[in-house]
């Protein structure tokens, strides 16, 4: 997410979700922090939205939720937007619009004007604001490809344009800018997905994003040539693959396209399946199929599955172990580290060169990537002569001021990252997490005790168990000591000098120091004491 402020307007550029790793346990997903935004309310006149990947419309249920303001994008991103709105009961009150590149419009202070950028999802946009300061360009997320699937090219032509006018700051994606030379183009997967195919001595299922719309495409055709029907799997997939075909984005000339009831009674040799769970997710379809647990779909021998994907960082565990289990189901498995069946939707380092070079800004953020990332785009310019001074590597929350004469950080505003926990959403510092980290970590023990109130005394000696910190089987002996230990000090001394709360911390301290001292482990002491 980018606020971009003039004057009393603000513009938000992208609202994207991210997933956690594991140091946030039993969270789905982040959203950015919009302490800001919401304190500035009544003057955001409006969210752009660059194309319709998770990362850049998926907190967008939740901005809508705490702000009012119109949403601005492609046609195809529209179509991703209302149908997350649809689950989270926004949609009749959202105010949404489908634009058209290279249209300008009024927003505020600002002329706002999208325009075409290739990337792996069809309708990715860039985006111009005209200010009486000069041109601001947002590249969305982008790569150069002079053979796209949907023939809608990076436009350098209008980005020439920008130039010659004078582009006052561009903010580029960063995302591969540590990659040396150029991003293949999607057309090398065509080719290479239709031999693999074509080499396939029985069924073919090919794993990607659902939002892959043109790689779909592309498995279409291939599957039309080589003769084979095709169903798709994954309700996600399912629903995207609907909405393409229906709205032209998707088109299958040749009726490949069957329900995988008709699939199932094909031979294997005349099938393909499209399924969900690049990243290895444990509920996806592949990961399903994978385990053995797929109600429709079980791996036979000959059978040729494809990761059209690359694993996302944190995911390579995820999706090595699904690797492995379809080739021991009998699958041969082929991925992107040993063929070409998938490339990148960002620019490398040559491409990032050429849009430097056609919008020669005079002030330079690069956006959208790690700290690394930045640093490494950061670098880029300094190669091409862009001023040091005028190149600016920012921190979430950094503020930017431009003015007529300079351009400087000038501050922070509040930023981070909330976490969806149930309906609430938690900052990063929560103790809820810290917490659950422990949990995870070191197992629980529980310390239920029981005191007659009349007679100050135990009715029956202190149980303990255990969660995650013995296991199955294994003996028990340093709970039973605990347990002794506890009894006898609650029958000497605690009982007659201390209140329910002083006991109860003096159970946690005194079994944390008995435990760790019998088995070298720390166990999180929880303890319950009732009187009756």
């Amino acid at each position: 997410m980018m606020v971009i402020e003039m004057g009393k307007d603000i513009i938000v550029i992208d609202a994207g979700m991210l997933f956690p790793g594991t140091d946030i346990p039993g969270v789905d997903f982040g959203v950015p922090d919009i302490t800001y935004l919401e304190r500035n309310a009544d003057r955001i006149r409006a969210i752009l939205i660059t194309h319709g990947h998770e990362d850049h419309i998926g907190a967008l249920p939740y901005l809508l939720s705490k702000i009012d303001a119109p949403v601005f994008s492609s046609m195809l991103t529209n179509e991703l937007i209302l149908s997350k709105l649809k689950g989270s009961g926004l949609l009749r009150k959202a105010r949404l619009h489908v634009i058209d590149p290279y249209e300008p419009f009024q927003i505020g202070a600002f002329s706002v004007e999208f325009f075409r950028v290739c990337h792996s999802i069809p309708d990715a946009m860039g985006i111009a604001l005209r200010t009486p300061f000069g041109i601001v360009v947002h590249t969305g997320d982008f790569k150069i490809d002079h053979t796209p699937q949907d023939r809608n090219a990076t436009d350098f032509s209008f980005l020439s344009r920008m130039g010659t006018e004078g582009v006052l700051l561009l903010c580029s994606d960063s995302t591969y800018a540590e990659i040396e030379g150029y991003t293949p183009s999607e057309a090398v997967v065509g080719e290479a997905l239709s031999r693999v195919i074509s080499n396939a001595r029985g069924r073919v299922v090919i794993v990607t994003f659902a939002s892959l719309i043109s790689r779909i495409q592309q498995i279409i055709n291939a599957g039309y040539r080589n003769g084979r029907k095709i169903s798709v799997i994954g309700r996600s997939m399912n629903n995207n693959v609907k909405m393409a075909l229906k709205l032209g984005y998707i088109t299958d000339p040749g009726n490949v396209l069957v329900p995988i009831r008709e699939s199932l009674k094909l031979p294997m040799n005349k099938t393909i399946l499209i399924a969900t769970g690049s990243q290895g997710e444990p509920t996806s379809a592949i990961s399903r199929i994978a385990n053995g647990n797929h109600q429709d779909i079980s791996i036979q021998e000959g059978d040729t599955v494809v990761l059209s994907s690359s694993p996302i960082p944190g995911n390579e565990t995820h999706v090595a172990k699904t690797i492995d289990n379809l080739f021991r189901r009998g699958a041969e498995v082929i991925y992107s580290r040993i063929a070409t069946v998938h490339v990148r939707g960002h620019a490398s380092k040559e491409e990032l060169k050429t849009m430097l070079s056609i919008t020669n800004p005079k002030y330079f953020v690069p956006v959208h990537g790690e700290y690394r990332h930045l640093k490494a785009h950061a670098k880029i310019a300094y190669e091409l002569r862009q001023s040091e001074s005028d190149t600016f590597v920012m921190e979430n929350g950094d503020v930017l001021e431009i003015t007529s004469k300079e351009a400087k950080v000038t501050g922070t505003v509040p930023s981070g990252t909330r976490y969806s926990d149930g309906k609430t959403y938690c900052g990063t510092k929560s103790n809820i997490f810290s917490e659950r980290r422990s949990l995870s970590n070191k197992g629980v023990v529980s310390v239920n005790i029981v005191i007659d109130k009349k007679h100050n005394s135990l009715v029956g000696p202190p149980i303990l168990s255990s969660i995650g910190f013995q296991n199955d089987g294994e003996e028990d002996e340093s709970l039973k000591s605990a347990s002794k230990m506890v009894q006898s000090a609650l029958e000497e001394k605690w009982l007659n000098v201390l209140d329910l709360e002083d006991i109860e911390a003096k159970i946690v301290e005194s079994i944390s120091a008995h435990l760790y001292k019998e088995t070298r482990k720390r166990p999180v002491v929880l303890p319950s004491v009732r009187t009756i």
